[in-house]
């Protein structure tokens, strides 16, 4: 039973590729997403960065729909929606607190 062994290579593009095969652009663009998500959530709650947080938020934005149109697996999209959604809370409180410039 050789075909029920698979061996799956470490890291994050394993989990994201679930049709085993390699998607670098779609996974690089999950990644900046994500971490600009997680810039903009955790900045927008001091008021001082809102610049930090607005910029951060509207390009996480934009990557993470990009992302969306051009993603091919479902684990892609799920991180992709997250990321987005973060970014956007992040866009929307840091334009509350001062806006981009």
């Amino acid at each position: 039973m050789a075909q029920a062994v698979r061996k799956r290579g470490g890291g994050i593009a394993s989990i994201l590729n679930s049709d085993h095969q390699a998607h670098p652009v779609e996974n690089r663009l999950v990644a900046v997403t994500a971490v600009l998500g997680l810039i903009a959530f955790v900045t927008c709650f001091f008021s001082g960065l809102h610049l930090l947080s607005s910029w951060a938020g509207l390009v996480g934005i934009v990557t993470g729909l990009w992302g969306q149109m051009i993603s091919a697996t479902t684990e892609e999209r799920f991180v992709l929606v997250i990321g987005t959604g973060a970014a956007a809370v992040g866009f929307f409180l840091g334009m509350w607190n001062g806006g981009l410039f």
